[in-house]
């Protein structure tokens, strides 16, 4: 299951993974963002000790939200090494986001 993030929590879960993070940008009232749920849960099963996968509710951590300018949701955003390496907006198939997150993983 995805991590759910907070202001308390991003740094230590995505900024210092020793590992590559995906977190989702989503918020509840968000209907594209509900679809996303259960791919996004399958995503953290498949990836599983070579992918965090989280989730930050854009309502909550605002800031976090403008910081990495996220106007649309859902956003899904990659980091690796604390910095941000690729970003998509929208829904996507779980096919379709593992191409997406496998495009980097195979280059790192």
């Amino acid at each position: 299951m995805a991590i759910n993030l907070n202001a308390d929590n991003f740094d230590q879960e995505v900024i210092n993974s020793n590992i590559p993070v995906l977190v989702d940008f989503w918020a509840a009232w968000c209907s594209p963002c509900r679809m996303l749920v259960p791919i996004i849960d399958d995503i953290s099963i498949k990836y599983a000790g070579k992918l965090k996968v989280c989730k930050l509710n854009v309502d909550e951590a605002s800031d976090l939200a403008a910081k990495y300018a996220v106007m649309s949701i859902p956003m899904l955003i990659l980091f690796d090494k604390g910095k941000l390496v690729k970003q998509t907006v929208g829904v996507m198939s779980k096919e379709n986001l593992a191409e997406w997150i496998d495009g980097y993983l195979k280059k790192g």
